[in-house]
């Protein structure tokens, strides 16, 4: 039913399609890489498309396809990364606070606050900034960044779950808290959890590629999009495939991550069935 529903919106289907796509590049792209994504050849600096390179060559004279291809395996892991991290402790801290409340949730919750008192990405930076530019302070910058958002919509579901009479029945009957948040809590907000993952992954690679891009992630000769971005600003008018190349797969990934988180919102919406 969830198939068939989903299939229905062509965008969400084109969306799925394209993050399949990315993610196979991901796993097996490496094994057919043409180049080794640090072979430098300085003859070869900035070389345009051609037949032996399709997307040309960087300022260092390496192939853009190959790094590209391994480029795409580190920012897309990083994405998820950000995402995992932020869904588990955002889960645990929205579920905590709206199911017990007091003096927890105030706690929490006005440290959370004061997270979301600072724009996203300044905090993000803020962060690296702390903890020293890498691609894993990177990941750990924006997945703190995320936190409070999935803990406040978390808290809010619970905080609505936990009065329906089906709660009621099962503390009537002497199920332990633990069971009731594990049982009935937590599977009944699990597609909105599921819609907010998939939208945050977008976020996330946008985040750390933006890090990488101002230099606060991965660093040389490490192929990741936000960095090849970097690197390839200064020759934006005299040999824009540099940057072009990087900024379209970033830009179709995300395109794509959104169109399925779109789609999954509604086909997981109730009030849609």
């Amino acid at each position: 039913m969830f198939w068939e529903r989903f299939k229905r919106d062509k965008s969400a289907v084109i969306g799925l399609i394209i993050v399949v796509a990315i993610l196979l590049m991901a796993i097996l792209g490496p094994f057919f890489a043409p180049y080794d994504p640090n072979d430098q050849s300085l003859v070869k600096r900035r070389q345009l498309p051609n037949r032996e390179n399709i997307f040309g060559r960087d300022a260092y004279g390496r192939d853009i396809l190959s790094r590209i291809i391994y480029g795409d395996r580190v920012t897309v892991i990083a994405g998820f990364a950000v995402v995992i991290i932020s869904v588990l402790i955002g889960t645990f801290l929205g579920v905590i606070c709206g199911y017990w409340g007091g003096i927890i949730d105030n706690v929490i919750m006005r440290g959370l606050d004061l997270l979301l008192a600072f724009p996203y990405f300044f905090l993000a930076i803020l962060i690296v900034a702390i903890l020293g530019p890498s691609l894993f302070n990177a990941i750990i910058a924006v997945a703190i960044s995320t936190i409070p958002q999935f803990a406040r919509v978390v808290r809010g579901l619970t905080l609505s779950i936990k009065q329906l009479q089906y709660i009621e029945a099962a503390k009537a009957m002497g199920a332990s808290n633990l069971r009731i948040i594990i049982e009935h809590i937590l599977p009944n907000m699990l597609g909105t959890i599921i819609v907010l993952a998939t939208v945050g992954i977008a976020h996330a690679v946008i985040g750390v590629a933006a890090l990488g891009f101002l230099g606060m992630g991965a660093k040389p000769p490490t192929a990741e999009w936000g960095l090849m971005l970097s690197e390839g600003r200064a020759y934006i008018t005299s040999f824009p495939h540099i940057i072009m190349i990087p900024g379209i797969f970033l830009a179709i990934f995300v395109l794509g991550v959104n169109l399925v988180g779109d789609g999954l919102r509604d086909t997981l919406d109730p009030r849609l069935k």
